[in-house]
């Protein structure tokens, strides 16, 4: 990859990247480092990075890089069930929009969840770029991605949302 493709990259791809990660940390000082990390890992490895392949490689290193900061704040992760049990009780009328509840719903999720439903649902990536950006196998990916919605969906409807809501 040249400095023109690493910079380019950084023009394409630096925002998607900055929001997949501040979904996930909810702290923008520490979004904007795990980014620039990511950046600086593929500058080092510039080289021997195809400039068609460096998306899927800030995206690898950012998930991973905010997977290690989410293990060092929580311990444990909570399951889909314990996520559904452990939720505070709110009403959907305490929410100023769906947006926002959708979020809450999310941010209720495991960090694996959380991050595999961001980049399958919001960046668009394919269940096989997910798998390789994430380290995961495909049966895992799949897995996640249906237990996060599951998840989600006990919590809009503890909410008092419905799907049909949600399509409006």
């Amino acid at each position: 990859m040249t400095l023109e493709e690493f910079n380019k990259s950084a023009d394409l791809y630096s925002d998607n990247l900055y929001r997949f990660v501040l979904k996930n940390l909810r702290d923008e000082d520490l979004a904007r480092d795990t980014v620039q990390e990511a950046y600086e890992k593929l500058w080092i490895k510039h080289q021997d990075i195809d400039f068609g392949k460096s998306k899927p490689y800030l995206f690898a290193c950012a998930y991973h890089s905010l997977i290690d900061v989410v293990r060092k704040k929580r311990n444990c992760f909570l399951t889909c069930d314990e996520a559904a049990v452990n939720i505070p009780q709110k009403h959907f009328s305490q929410f100023s929009g769906i947006t926002e509840a959708l979020n809450e719903a999310l941010n209720q999720l495991s960090a694996e969840q959380k991050s595999v439903i961001l980049l399958r649902d919001y960046e668009g990536y394919s269940y096989e770029e997910i798998s390789q950006i994430t380290g995961m196998t495909l049966a895992s990916v799949k897995v996640y991605i249906f237990r996060g919605r599951v998840a989600m969906k006990k919590r809009l409807e503890l909410l008092g949302l419905t799907v049909n809501d949600l399509e409006d």
